[in-house]
């Protein structure tokens, strides 16, 4: 794993904005860095929208909204010092081509599971992520995916911006 190869965990939220923008504060224009900004797209299910096209819609949408928030970021990081080329977005999808050219989704167990999976597979030695902030119980409940990645990361830095 090379530490100067870094992975931010990237949702378009405000948490992954701060991650990005503290990523380019810290690395700037200092040789020898790469940075992804890393994206596991997650499509809402086809059950909760009353047709297809009203699905698709959505969907567009989002991946639209995440494009906008990829830009800025990638700006940002550029904006701090890093050569455009050290700079890579990388969106991952759980989703296929079904029959007749319609999507299915097929997620992952989980978001912090399918970050691991690709920042191993990619080689970075750095893991940034945005922390939300949630209390104590409803991390119980429904989980955190920082605390998971905390939890499960093996073999490279893990840097949590609040």
């Amino acid at each position: 794993m090379n530490a100067r190869k870094i992975c931010i965990a990237f949702d378009g939220s405000d948490n992954a904005q701060r991650a990005a923008t503290y990523v380019g504060e810290v690395v700037g224009a200092a040789p020898g860095f790469s940075v992804t900004l890393l994206s596991i797209e997650r499509q809402p299910d086809p059950d909760h929208f009353p047709d297809e096209s009203a699905w698709l819609a959505r969907i567009k949408d989002d991946q639209a909204r995440l494009r906008a928030a990829l830009d800025a970021a990638h700006a940002g990081l550029v904006a701090a010092g890093l050569a455009p080329d050290a700079v890579n977005e990388l969106v991952l999808s759980g989703c296929r081509l079904a029959f007749a050219g319609a999507r299915s989704c097929l997620p992952g167990k989980s978001v912090a599971e399918d970050l691991l999976r690709a920042a191993a597979g990619e080689g970075f030695g750095t893991i940034v992520i945005g922390r939300r902030g949630v209390s104590k119980a409803e991390e119980m409940l429904f989980g955190s995916v920082s605390t998971r990645i905390i939890r499960d990361a093996k073999g490279c830095a893990v840097w949590i911006v609040e």
